[in-house]
């Protein structure tokens, strides 16, 4: 006799709750939806634009938020400024909030060299013309003829450039309309605003630096950039720029001396500064004049402080400004760390010889390409053949009597 079955009489929602399973799907947590921003493809880190297309391709896409990035002035301050000012200049455009500290002018006089920005994208990428050689066979009789292990290379492409379209493109030639400029939010702290007391325990430079610390972290806190905070829906993201950290205006020493005796305070300020930011809706663009800092081992310490380090290299004032090889560049750009998020090795650029050139409009990042020089490497061709000939005619002289050259 079969065994009578029990799950017959029990009701069907009874019968259900035995097959339900504790499995559950995994969804990928919700991101932060904030204007002017993005998730990264690489390591889902939110990234915000620096205001130059081209140094965002470098970044792998973008500035990080949650980071500092070190900019090594060049020697009159005058290309790493104007990065500075594209960094803002897209806070504004993007409605973020900003932070602006300087010592040696006022940040409003800062704010407002800030760049026009370009809303009809007149400076976007223009598509390439296909090729005609295919289809066009008198193209292809009066084309230039070049060697045939040149024919199937891949064109070099000079600018740096992504697929995806990120951030907005400007016009140095003009400023920032006012009425844009002042419906941002921009926080100032200005170092002469701030007297210093200065102790017997404490330093000038230290004591700027710990007054410039305070003043960000009751921001961010007050303002709700901290990720402690409770979620909203009316979530911003703090754009701080510092310009000329360790100059002798911020009261330290360390372009002054060889031995500076506040050697530290500069580095407990950028230990203190990339805690602050690691948990904080915020990002931080840092320049340093580090041509004036005598001690280079303090420079490679600044570096290591930082998340992403670049240097600027202008030709302004050297030899390179008259060379024909660097004619289409003002200057060469040295990235000197690479951002490691998330993972545990860094996003290294494909190419790592870099050029910037300032046009009449913009500010572009290229790639280093110098043109090929003909005449030193015929010449030095020349002189290998020349003296392999002489050699060759002073051996068979021994032998030959009087005529020295030699006949086939």
């Amino acid at each position: 006799m079969a065994a009578p079955m029990s799950g017959v009489d029990k009701p069907s929602a009874e019968r259900s709750s035995f097959n339900t399973t504790s499995f559950q799907k995994k969804t990928r947590s919700k991101l932060i939806a904030i204007p002017g921003s993005r998730p990264s493809v690489q390591n889902g880190q939110l990234l915000v634009s620096t205001g130059v297309t081209s140094l965002d391709y470098l970044l792998g896409g973008g500035l990080a938020v949650g980071t500092v990035r070190l900019i090594e002035e060049d020697r009159y301050d005058s290309y790493s400024r104007m990065v500075l000012k594209y960094f803002l200049a897209e806070g504004v455009v993007c409605r973020h909030e900003l932070f602006v500290s300087t010592a040696q002018e006022s940040p409003d006089d800062l704010l407002q060299e800030l760049p026009a920005p370009i809303l009809d994208d007149v400076a976007g990428h223009t598509p390439v013309e296909p090729s005609r050689l295919s289809c066009d066979p008198q193209h292809g009789l009066d084309a230039m003829k070049i060697a045939w292990r040149y024919q199937n290379l891949p064109k070099v492409q000079s600018a740096l450039a992504s697929s995806s379209r990120f951030g907005h493109y400007y016009d140095v030639s003009k400023t920032m309309e006012p009425e844009i400029r002042q419906a941002a939010r921009c926080h100032r702290f200005y170092v002469p605003e701030h007297p210093n007391q200065a102790s017997s325990t404490r330093s000038t430079g230290l004591e700027s630096y710990s007054a410039l610390l305070t003043s960000l972290q009751e921001l961010i806190h007050k303002k709700g950039f901290d990720l402690a905070t409770p979620m909203s829906n009316s979530r911003n993201i703090l754009r701080i720029g510092l310009h000329s950290l360790g100059s002798a205006l911020w009261g330290d020493d360390l372009c002054c001396h060889d031995n500076p005796t506040n050697g530290h305070a500069l580095t407990t300020f950028l230990y203190g500064l990339r805690a602050l930011l690691r948990s904080s809706l915020s990002v931080a663009v840092v320049t340093v004049p580090s041509h004036l800092i005598q001690d280079r081992t303090l420079v490679g310490r600044i570096t290591r402080l930082c998340d992403h380090a670049i240097a600027l290299e202008s030709f302004k004032g050297s030899e390179r400004e008259t060379n024909p090889l660097y004619k289409d560049y003002h200057g060469l750009l040295h990235v000197r760390q690479a951002p490691r998020l998330n993972c545990l090795a860094s996003n290294l650029p494909d190419h790592k010889d870099l050029a910037f050139k300032l046009k009449r409009k913009q500010f572009t990042v290229k790639r280093l390409h110098l043109p090929p020089d003909l005449s030193e490497t015929v010449s030095r061709v020349s002189r290998g053949e020349l003296a392999g000939a002489t050699a060759v005619a002073s051996a068979c002289s021994s032998a030959t009597s009087g005529n020295r050259h030699l006949d086939f």
